[in-house]
């Protein structure tokens, strides 16, 4: 089972930022979403989440149209974290992740374990007690991050999990830029879709199944990153000229501007 987008556009305010664009995300596997800015990258998200209603075509989770599904339901099998998240009370980071709990009905104890364990993997243990409104943008990250993994940290009995991140890593050092990829490759090997848009090509290539290039509230090119990452491609896209090689260690595509 799988979330798809059929055939939808998206115009708004006299633009046209999605242009009947299809896309099945698969269980199981890491689909990285790249693009320059204004692409519609975002706004493809916003539609596959439920944010936005597409202008035409439907978005269907686990063979279903997302708007069939209740909201604890869709909470339950679907974890989105967005590029910004506003947060300004003085909640510490064990109550905001807890947040991700919502949906669950696992208890009280449980939920304080799973906290606790989304917390340590993405390294701020450490964070546990302090308020939210005095961490750093990457501490902040990080728990944010912590709290969509803790939605869906147990399988659903509805269907497959998807999780859905918006420039995870835009305010990590390369130590947790690191980390977030090993913890996203971890959740594709237990089944777990992941959906995410990148703006660094090299990130993308190292973790992704399946690349999607966007451009202009199209789809340009996608396949896996070594079939999608050629130089006439990027020029084109991203209006640079490259170089693409292959990383000595991980095989993948390397792009060198």
């Amino acid at each position: 089972m799988t979330m798809l987008a059929d055939n939808i556009s998206l115009h708004l305010s006299g633009f046209d930022l999605l242009r009947n664009v299809s896309i099945e995300i698969e269980a199981g596997k890491v689909t990285a979403i790249v693009g320059p800015n204004g692409a519609g990258k975002s706004s493809l998200l916003k539609v596959l989440t439920g944010e936005m209603e597409p202008t035409n075509g439907a978005v269907f989770l686990n063979q279903q149209p997302l708007h069939h599904w209740e909201l604890e339901q869709k909470a339950q099998m679907l974890a989105v974290l967005p590029q910004h998240t506003l947060l300004n009370f003085p909640f510490t980071a064990d109550e905001v992740v807890g947040l991700g709990r919502i949906p669950h009905q696992t208890g009280s104890a449980k939920d304080a374990q799973i906290v606790s364990e989304a917390l340590e993997l993405v390294d701020a243990s450490y964070l546990q007690k302090r308020f939210y409104t005095q961490m750093s943008g990457g501490e902040k990250q990080r728990v944010q991050l912590a709290r969509v993994l803790a939605q869906i940290w147990q399988p659903s009995a509805l269907g497959e999990q998807f999780l859905v991140l918006d420039e995870p890593t835009s305010a990590f050092d390369l130590s947790h830029q690191k980390l977030t990829l090993d913890i996203v490759r971890n959740l594709a090997s237990r089944g777990i879709a992941v959906v995410m848009v990148l703006h660094d090509l090299n990130l993308a290539a190292r973790c992704a199944d399946n690349l999607v290039v966007f451009n202009g509230g199209v789809i340009e090119a996608s396949g896996s990153p070594e079939d999608v990452l050629t130089e006439p491609l990027i020029e084109k896209v991203f209006g640079v000229k490259v170089t693409v090689a292959q990383h000595p260690v991980t095989n993948r595509p390397l792009v060198i501007s």
